[in-house]
């Protein structure tokens, strides 16, 4: 099967490259390679790709999107793209939301003019479930509409990651773009892989070493502190193990019981989560590396990425639609009856023996 040539962009960490490309373990199962090569990763934080090297052959560029010339890009049959989200999260009340009338907000238009330019066969955008009521639920339809007058057909799911593998209760929304009307209308959106309404639970991925070391607990004056406040400003979100954990954010990296992420309570004492540990509610394998950067940088970058494992999710369904050769296909007329596409290279994780 011909490889399928990724340029992507916003990359971060690499959670959205890690998941489309496979090949990783969590949780003792196996996300199998898939038919995508990383051929170009940029990135204009430098903590992130730093990250980013040490866990991957091919390297990302430091470079603001802004400042990419289309020129310098290679060939690439998908492009990939979580762009900046803060200004379209729920989360994010101050400032308020300002959606595509902020700066960041405005960055997924270079993505569209990629598109342009390069005509990539597909796209995968991904973003906050806030991006759909961004600007009292005007700048989802722009953004959706810049896509299409950028040549594509554009299907938009939003998936809750504990549907698919991750501890995390984390809703993203994911657009995927076709130039082909033949590949949109083959194109479906990955189900749900819990069994019996089993989702992965917390527990599974808290690092009980960490119980044992006081670096990882808040002092009582901090305890205090939140009691006071915890009913009216419903802070000290403490997690139930038996359950995925709420979402985790960049956020952690302030270390504060008065923020709105998630904590553990331990034998009665209050402790944030470690970086190894939001790298795993996020679906990083163990042996993806964070120590290139401080602790605080970790948090960051880990807080901002795609869930590699519901990511592989979203790859493997392209995959399967990915049957004949690039220079084979033609593309058809949106009026003409298309025809479906075998799916007999769709993948399912292995469980480890």
């Amino acid at each position: 099967m011909e490889t399928i040539k990724v340029a992507s962009l916003f990359c971060g960490c690499g959670g959205m490259d890690l998941g489309i490309q496979g090949d990783f373990e969590f949780l003792k199962k196996h996300y199998q390679k898939l038919p995508f090569e990383v051929v170009y990763a940029a990135d204009n934080d430098a903590y992130a790709v730093s990250i980013y090297n040490n866990n991957f052959s091919h390297k990302c560029q430091i470079k603001d999107v802004r400042d990419i010339k289309h020129s310098e890009l290679p060939d690439h049959d998908i492009l990939l793209g979580g762009f900046p989200c803060q200004s379209f999260s729920i989360s994010a009340q101050n400032p308020p939301r300002l959606g595509f009338n902020d700066e960041k907000g405005k960055l997924f238009f270079e993505m569209v003019n990629v598109l342009k330019e390069k005509k990539p066969r597909f796209f995968i955008a991904e973003n906050v479930k806030g991006l759909l009521s961004a600007n009292k639920g005007k700048a989802f339809p722009m953004i959706v509409n810049e896509f299409k007058n950028a040549g594509y057909y554009v299907h938009h799911k939003l998936l809750n990651a504990s549907e698919f593998g991750v501890p995390q209760k984390r809703e993203r929304v994911f657009i995927v773009g076709f130039r082909n009307f033949e590949d949109y209308f083959a194109f479906s959106f990955p189900q749900p892989q819990t069994l019996n309404g089993s989702k992965v639970k917390l527990k599974q991925v808290v690092d009980t070493l960490a119980n044992h070391d006081d670096k990882w607990f808040f002092s009582q004056k901090a305890v205090d502190g939140m009691l006071k406040v915890r009913e009216k400003m419903n802070k000290g979100r403490v997690q139930d193990l038996e359950q995925p954990c709420n979402t985790i954010s960049s956020h952690l990296a302030k270390v504060s019981l008065n923020g709105t992420d998630p904590v553990l309570l331990i034998d009665g004492r209050y402790r944030r989560l470690t970086p190894r540990e939001a790298a795993n509610i996020q679906s990083f394998p163990d042996s993806f590396k964070l120590n290139s950067v401080s602790e605080n940088r970790q948090y960051r970058a880990i807080g901002n990425a795609v869930p590699p494992v519901l990511m592989w999710h979203v790859a493997n369904a392209l995959a399967c639609l990915y049957t004949i050769k690039k220079s084979e296909h033609k593309e058809i007329d949106r009026t003409k009856m298309p025809t479906q596409y075998s799916h007999t290279h769709c993948q399912a994780p292995q469980a480890n023996a």
